[in-house]
């Protein structure tokens, strides 16, 4: 049983890997939307509709125009599970699944494996993130606030699923990844942030492509590529800013403006500009000379995959810890103005230094050499994957590590109070900001400590 999110950029790496297991001879159930019954049921494996446990969706969000709160998300998420119960307890009874893989963020996938105790494997389309890789996880102010305001109507909803036999006491443990959970990652080992720090439990594949397409990009005129996926694409005014921009360089640019906007606004504005609602994206990046990218993790493995250098525009959190660790693989940089000058030197500085498409085509070759989606197949034939050592492994140094890091705190909290006693001056927040500044570092000199035994 394979469990999704209504959402392209969590379905897209699951498509080739199903196929894989169908084409193995497992019979395979996706439960997922309409909206990608045609992907699905391309696969081989038999597409099982869950539309109606839908809420109904905002305009706004229906549009493109807005995205939903993660504390938003979360409520939904919890509620759909709710409504799905007896459907998926009837689903579960009459299929009697081997294995459940889940999205990491379907809730219900994952609250069904663990409710009637089937072995899981979770799809991370994301990094996995965990006390390490999370410090690239950079929450705006409004997105911490969302989180503290929608902190009780999480906990209200996680109540009620009590009734169904859900005894889930907190969010976290459903959102974060954890070191004995069987889990897929569609990134590389080297793509991977602290990728050291997880256990064997993990599998990191790289991207899940089937595609026989290189990278080809010797042209007359170099080719600029710009999307911004398919959550929030309702830019046009973004997209005119980059039509201007680049209109009198001797370049070609193709627009992939999502089904949100009208291509037909953009016809005439620049003779070596065209403007579609969607393309064949690994086509286009195969040729492109930069890409101009929201960091949708599936747009960047994407675009690393053609060894295409990037300007990142990120517009949510998980996007930006894409582009950060894009850019310190030194595949692109970020567009710092959202103006018709700030994109054109970004894009121009972009396709000018060969540093930038030299980083991306050695990513390429780092993607082209992973697992992919046999190696996800492979990984999910397998499940449980029963390590008991590992997992021993993995709570003592666990353990240690929050004992060292508690050990920290309280060396540098009694420097706090005895800061007067021992300098003569009440400036005791000094040692409070020194200890904010060092702890990161302290963590990961901990981390690396504990992985050398």
């Amino acid at each position: 049983m394979f469990f999704c999110i209504p959402a392209y950029g969590h379905h897209n790496p699951t498509i080739a890997v199903v196929r894989e297991l169908v084409r193995r001879g497992n019979n395979v159930r996706y439960y997922s939307f309409e909206e990608f019954r045609g992907k699905i049921e391309s696969t081989g494996a038999e597409f099982i509709s869950c539309d109606e446990y839908l809420p109904k969706v905002d305009e706004g969000v229906e549009r493109g125009k807005k995205t939903m709160s993660a504390s938003e998300m979360t409520v939904v998420d919890l509620q759909i599970t709710a409504k799905m119960d007896a459907f998926l307890k009837a689903q579960v009874e009459a299929f009697t699944p081997d294995v459940i893989v889940s999205d990491s963020v379907c809730f219900w996938g994952k609250l069904t494996a663990r409710k009637y105790r089937i072995p899981m494997v979770v799809s991370t389309t994301t990094f996995a993130f965990n006390k390490y890789s999370s410090g690239y996880m950079k929450s705006s102010f409004a997105e911490v606030l969302d989180l503290i305001r929608g902190s009780k109507r999480v906990k209200a909803e996680l109540k009620k699923l009590n009734a169904y036999g859900y005894h889930q006491k907190s969010i976290m443990p459903l959102v974060q990844n954890d070191n004995y959970t069987d889990t897929i990652v569609y990134a590389t080992e080297k793509y991977q942030p602290f990728s050291n720090t997880f256990s064997k439990h993990y599998a990191f594949v790289g991207p899940s492509l089937m595609t026989d397409l290189v990278p080809d990009k010797d042209h007359k005129r170099p080719l600029v590529y710009i999307s911004l996926g398919t959550v929030v694409s309702n830019k046009p005014d973004f997209y005119k800013k980059c039509i201007e921009a680049l209109a009198s360089e001797d370049v070609d640019v193709i627009i992939s403006c999502g089904r949100a906007v009208d291509p037909d606004q953009f016809s005439g504005l620049a003779e070596n500009a065209k403007v579609y609602a969607s393309v064949n994206q690994l086509e286009i990046l195969s040729k492109a000379n930069v890409f101009l990218t929201h960091n949708g993790m599936n747009s960047t493995s994407e675009s690393l995959y053609m060894g295409t250098p990037m300007v990142f525009f990120p517009q949510d959190n998980e996007q930006r810890a894409v582009a950060r660790r894009a850019g310190e693989l030194g595949t692109g940089t970020a567009l710092k103005e959202e103006s018709i000058q700030g994109i054109h030197d970004a894009v121009m500085t972009v396709l000018h230094d060969d540093e930038y498409a030299r980083h991306a085509r050695e990513c390429s070759e780092d993607f082209r050499k992973a697992a992919g989606p046999k190696g996800a197949a492979d990984f999910i034939e397998a499940a449980p994957h029963v390590m008991p050592e590992e997992d021993r492994k993995m709570i003592r140094r666990e353990v240690t590590s929050g004992l060292l890091e508690l050990f920290f705190w309280v060396v540098m909290i009694g420097l706090m109070f005895g800061f007067k006693a021992l300098t003569g001056s009440n400036m005791w927040w000094i040692a409070a900001i020194a200890a904010n500044v060092i702890f990161p570092f302290y963590k990961k000199f901990i981390a690396k400590a504990l992985l050398q035994q």
